[in-house]
């Protein structure tokens, strides 16, 4: 009695499964010499393949503008990034200083600049380009272009100090001198004619009053030796001249290097007055009783700085 079974010609379940199961257990048969080859020079493909895939791209001549633009705009991406740079020349004391700066720096921090190149303090600075740089303007807002020329004027703290102290020292010693100067009006030589006193006929002064010269010659003062002088000033000629009782000196006014004069004593509406004819006080031509009025109507006239109508 045959076992009960599937038909024949039929298979049962789960046979397909078992057959692949053992297909797969089944340890791989070797290759032959030709498959082994094959296999090797399919995978050495591959590889070089893989390879090729992965390869970077041709790197650009250092010339190449794309190659910039890229490391440019790599550097703008961080730190400082995305702010236009521009040349600048900063000339200070006859030396050029080449920068670059933010194009939108404002005049101020343009200075904080200066200061870091130069050592010259921002307050001390003027900065110009096309007229002084505003402090609370941009760069960009007045216009500034690459390779422009920035001027500076200014001198450093020490530079200052160096210059001003000698001579605010030789001021403060002249006017010390000064102060412990005898009046003219004392001194021996002046005395002698001054304590002749005022001449009977002089001309009558105005104090405190200023005045043109008058249209005849100033008359009835003393010159040093004590002798009677009159003073005309040829206005058409540009001479003064100077008169006394021996002749008269007609002097061109621009030979004439100085005009002092200072108040008398006790008689402050007059002056003594000294024409300088020559390079040294010894060239002095002394004038006693000048009215006061006149004074400085004959120092701008003798001087040239004034005119008489």
């Amino acid at each position: 009695m045959a076992a009960a079974g599937a038909p024949d010609g039929m298979e049962e379940p789960g046979m397909d499964t078992e057959a692949e199961t053992v297909a797969t257990e089944a340890p791989a048969r070797p290759l032959n010499c030709m498959e082994a080859e094959a296999a090797a020079g399919a995978a050495t493909e591959d590889s070089c393949d893989a390879r090729g895939s992965l390869q970077p791209a041709p790197a650009q001549p250092p010339g190449d503008p794309a190659a910039q633009a890229s490391v440019s705009n790599g550097e703008d991406a961080g730190g400082g990034a995305g702010r236009e740079l521009v040349d600048l020349k900063i000339i200070w004391n006859k030396t050029k200083h080449d920068v670059k700066v933010p194009l939108d720096s404002t005049g101020s921090e343009l200075k904080q600049k200066i200061h870091s190149i130069t050592g010259l303090p921002p307050a001390m600075q003027k900065v110009m380009y096309k007229g002084l740089v505003p402090e609370d303007k941009t760069l960009r807002e007045i216009k500034v272009t690459s390779g422009a020329k920035i001027m500076v004027v200014g001198s450093t703290i020490n530079d200052v100090l160096a210059v001003n102290t000698p001579k605010d020292a030789a001021q403060q010693d002249a006017k010390a001198e000064e102060n412990k100067k005898e009046p003219l009006c004392r001194q021996k030589q002046h005395r002698k004619v001054l304590d002749k006193g005022k001449p009977e006929d002089v001309m009558p002064s105005v104090k405190g009053a200023q005045e043109r010269l008058p249209t005849v010659p100033l008359s009835g003062m003393y010159n040093k030796s004590g002798g009677k002088v009159r003073l005309t000033f040829k206005l058409e000629q540009d001479q003064l001249w100077i008169g006394t009782k021996e002749r008269t000196e007609k002097l061109p006014m621009g030979s004439i290097k100085n005009v002092v004069s200072e108040p008398i004593e006790g008689h402050e509406d007059y002056h003594m007055m000294a024409f300088q004819l020559g390079p040294t006080e010894a060239s002095y031509y002394w004038v006693y009783w000048v009215p006061t009025q006149y004074v400085d109507a004959i120092k701008d006239t003798v001087l040239g700085k004034w005119q008489y109508f």
